[in-house]
């Protein structure tokens, strides 16, 4: 199957929006619909009690959180407004009659993913609400010009085991399938690995001889390399094109094809190694 052209740069704006396409109100995920986790950091104030007025408290590993005059509180899978009602009833009975409580959330370190690899701007990112893939790209900036073919999402599993999830990069971005778009779990790593340009050399009677920066996932037929090159000149040999090669011990191979066989259709083509030297020679008179 042929694969499909796709542009090397995919910008954050057109991430957003294809995700807001694919799924709406995804990136607009509030700290309202979220629910407290370990580490996270809350700002806190109860009105007209200095003791806690936007005092800042990070979420233990246990989920709880100590205040002043209130002691320990339990604070896990609450949102803002339900820890809001749940403070409020305990100062209303210690501290103060019918207490104004707030909560904001600096931090969303319990529900985090991180994105990696070939992206603008790699880090871990908060999870708020139902995010997908695209949301977590978009985040991060979009794909560089190095990006690879796949994304992988790597995804912890109880027990301590872990999966991992391979997305094709056409099937998303240029397909639009969204069943690729897939929603992201606290601790999710999208990984997008690096594709770097890698060298084929073709010398010899073709137009543009030298190097050819081709990327590792896509490397080029002979026929493809030759044409990269700008095609044969007119002295060139067609029936004894040479490819060189290193095998896994170093050693080094000398493949004799004959092209124009190939462009009758005679001979498969020749698929190209990294480091390969294709080398077309002079005819004879």
């Amino acid at each position: 199957m042929a694969k499909t052209t796709r542009t090397p740069v995919l910008a954050a704006a057109v991430l957003a929006a294809a995700l807001a396409a694919a799924v709406p109100g995804a990136a607009q995920g509030t700290g309202a619909e979220y629910r407290i986790g370990p580490k996270d950091l809350l700002e806190i104030s109860v009105l007209g009690v200095p003791e806690i007025a936007k005092l800042v408290v990070r979420v233990s590993e246990e989920s709880r959180i100590t205040l002043p005059l209130l002691g320990e509180v339990e604070v896990g899978d609450l949102t803002k407004f339900e820890l809001e009602k749940k403070l409020a009833a305990l100062a209303g009975e210690k501290i103060v009659l019918n207490p104004q409580v707030t909560v904001h959330i600096l931090e969303y370190m319990s529900r985090r993913v991180s994105v990696i690899g070939a992206v603008e701007t790699p880090g871990p990112f908060e999870l708020l609400g139902r995010q997908t893939v695209l949301a977590a790209l978009a985040q991060a900036g979009g794909l560089t010009r190095d990006a690879g073919e796949e994304i992988v999402v790597i995804r912890q599993l109880p027990g301590g085991e872990s999966a991992s999830f391979r997305i094709s990069v056409d099937g998303l971005f240029v397909q639009g399938d969204p069943r690729l778009n897939i929603a992201l779990e606290p601790g999710d790593v999208v990984n997008v690995p690096v594709d770097k340009p890698v060298p084929i050399y073709v010398f010899g009677q073709v137009r543009n001889p030298g190097a050819l920066q081709v990327k590792r996932s896509s490397l080029p037929s002979l026929t493809q390399a030759i044409a990269q090159a700008g095609g044969f000149t007119d002295r060139a040999n067609r029936r004894r094109v040479q490819v060189r090669r290193k095998d896994a011990s170093g050693r080094e191979l000398e493949i004799t094809v004959n092209v124009r066989d190939i462009l009758k259709g005679k001979l498969k083509d020749v698929p190209l190694q990294v480091n390969d030297t294709v080398y077309v020679p002079e005819s004879p008179l």
